[in-house]
């Protein structure tokens, strides 16, 4: 059993500088032995196969922005069922009725969003046009045939 600070933080230093011999070696060999051939196709931006359209400094919309965080937000909230399934027969009922309560929260919570519109991508693309339900204007797709 270490005794002294030198001695418990000696294997976490060594670690890191064998960490960082192996990142600097991985570097250094790739640079030395990697070819270097520089031709107009190598140096084309790559997006998942597809010939790249547009400018690369674009801006994105908000509702890209938006959904992102939304997206980082219920993973977070998924994360919280782990630790409620481990204690879940240790405190029956009542953590019945705390995750009932932030699931019912949670859904609140993505309703409201899906009502604002946030996950309508679409939107610009949507029109006004009566239906066949007593005349009520309802949102259809552009591209839809209305009957």
């Amino acid at each position: 059993m270490p005794t002294s600070p030198a001695e418990q933080w000696l294997p976490v230093l060594l670690q890191m500088a064998l960490a960082m011999i192996i990142a600097a070696a991985l570097v250094t060999l790739s640079f030395a032995i990697g070819r270097k051939v520089k031709n107009r196709v190598k140096d084309m931006p790559y997006e998942c196969g597809i010939a790249p359209t547009g400018d690369a400094r674009e801006r994105f919309s908000v509702k890209f922005y938006l959904v992102a965080m939304l997206f980082i937000l219920f993973d977070i909230e998924a994360i919280f069922l782990y630790p409620w399934a481990v204690v879940y027969r240790q405190l029956k009922m009542f953590a019945f009725l705390e995750m009932l309560l932030f699931v019912v929260l949670v859904l609140a919570g993505f309703f409201f969003i899906w009502k604002k519109g946030v996950l309508d991508w679409a939107e610009g693309e949507r029109v006004k046009a009566p239906t066949t339900l007593g005349g009520m204007l309802e949102e259809v797709p552009a591209k839809a045939s209305v009957r």
